[in-house]
């Protein structure tokens, strides 16, 4: 296991799908990500060698990609905004209600029973 910006990564896998398993690198991200590299799309973590492990942390770090703790941190910024001008999603997150429209007289039984906030 190697620990790439506080996200774990699994050897087995591909470097393309263990790069979208940190936060805020979704598929798209990761493509570009391994071509710019040159990183092949059949390539593993476990082939990486040293020097292409830190050559890809530092092309991670030098993008203005916002992942990990800063994006937990925006999107919890943004909540409480939401929830400070009292918005209907603000106020929907509050009492624990889909946000997104969804029905509730006979789903969202989850959502009512978990407060997320």
């Amino acid at each position: 296991m190697i620990y790439i910006l506080e996200t774990e990564i699994s050897n087995q896998k591909s470097v393309i799908v263990s790069i979208q398993t940190i936060f805020g690198i979704g598929k798209k991200q990761a493509l570009l990500i391994c071509k710019n590299l040159g990183f092949s799309a059949n390539l593993t973590v476990s082939d990486l060698s040293t020097d292409q492990i830190t050559q890809l942390v530092l092309f991670i770090d030098n993008s203005d990609l916002i992942i990990t703790s800063e994006l937990k941190k925006i999107r919890t910024l943004l909540l409480k905004e939401l929830v400070e001008i009292k918005s209907y999603r603000g106020l929907r997150k509050i009492k624990g209600l889909p946000i997104r429209g969804q029905r509730t007289h006979t789903n969202a039984k989850t959502s009512k029973k978990y407060r997320k906030f």
